[in-house]
C-alpha cells in the first residue's frame, strides 16, 4: 500500500496546481477495471454451477473478497492513525478518512451479498448470527467515525479525536475475522480451515471443491482485496486534497 500515501499532500507542485492524475493511478485504474471484469467473468462463466446451492452460489466470489478489501482499507484508517498520532502529518489523517469510506462501502458489499445468499440457503435475509451481528456492529461503528468527526470544528481536535478512534475501532473488524472460530452457535460457515463448528453450518462448501471454484476466487481475491480498495482509497485521497485546497482558499478570500 506504498502507493496510496503518495497521493496525499505531499504531491509535486504540478499536481497540486492542475490536479493531474499520477502515472501509477492511471495504471492502477487500468488493472482494477480490467481485474474487475475478469473477476466477474470467472464468477459467473468460468466457474461451474453448484451441485447444491445452484446459481447463488457465484455471489460468493464477490462476498468473501469484499470483506477482505473491507479489511485492508480499514487496517489502512488503523495506520494512518497511528502514524498521525506520532507526525501530525496530515497527509496521514486522510488516508485515514479513506479508510473508513471506502472500507465501509466494501463491508456493506459483503453484508449485502451475504443477505442476498442467505434467503435461498438459509431462508431468510436476516439471522442475529454471530458473524452477521458483528459485522453489523462493525459498519456502524465506523459510521459513527463518520458522523463524530463531521460534528467536530476544530480541525486538530477532529484529527486528533478521529485518530484514536479510528485505531480503537480496528477492533471491530478482528472481532468479525475470528468470531465464527470462536463462537460454536454460528450458522455461518467457515470456508478455509478447521473451525469449532460442529453441524450448525448450513450451505458451506470447500474452496477445493472444484477446479473452477478455486481459480475464481484466485483471481476475484487480489482484484477485491487489494485492486479495488487502494484505487477507491487513492481516488478519495487526491478528492480530500483538492477539498482542503478549497477550504484554505476559502478562509484566505475570508480573511
Amino acid at each position: 500500500m506504498t502507493a496510496v500515501p503518495k497521493a496525499t499532500p505531499g504531491a509535486t507542485a504540478e499536481q497540486t496546481q492542475t490536479g493531474s492524475r499520477p502515472l501509477w493511478l492511471t495504471i492502477l485504474t487500468v488493472l482494477t477495471i480490467v481485474g474487475v471484469a475478469a473477476g466477474l467473468y470467472m464468477a459467473l462463466v468460468y466457474a461451474g454451477t453448484d451441485l447444491e446451492q445452484g446459481d447463488v452460489q457465484r455471489i460468493f466470489y464477490i462476498h468473501m473478497p469484499a470483506f477482505i478489501g473491507s479489511f485492508v482499507a480499514l487496517l489502512g484508517t488503523a495506520i494512518g492513525g497511528v502514524m498521525y498520532l506520532r507526525t501530525r502529518n496530515v497527509k496521514w489523517d486522510t488516508l485515514a478518512l479513506a479508510g473508513v469510506e471506502v472500507g465501509i462501502a466494501l463491508a456493506l458489499i459483503n453484508l449485502i451479498t451475504g443477505m442476498v445468499w442467505a434467503r435461498p440457503i438459509w431462508n431468510t435475509w436476516w439471522t442475529w448470527d454471530p458473524r452477521l451481528t458483528s459485522e453489523a456492529i462493525m459498519i456502524l461503528t465506523y459510521a459513527a467515525y463518520l458522523m463524530l468527526r463531521n460534528g467536530i470544528e476544530n480541525p486538530e481536535q477532529r484529527r486528533r479525536f478521529a485518530a484514536v478512534y479510528g485505531t480503537l475501532a480496528f477492533i471491530t473488524v478482528i472481532i468479525v475475522l475470528v468470531i465464527t472460530r470462536i463462537r460454536p452457535d454460528t450458522i455461518h460457515p467457515v470456508v478455509i480451515g478447521p473451525s469449532v463448528q460442529t453441524d450448525t453450518a448450513q450451505g458451506a462448501f470447500e474452496v477445493a471443491a472444484s477446479q473452477g471454484v478455486s481459480r475464481a476466487l484466485m483471481v476475484n481475491m487480489p482484484v477485491w482485496g487489494l485492486l479495488v480498495p487502494i484505487t477507491l482509497m487513492w481516488y478519495r485521497i487526491r478528492l480530500e486534497n483538492v477539498a482542503q485546497r478549497v477550504q484554505a482558499l476559502k478562509l484566505k478570500a475570508l480573511s
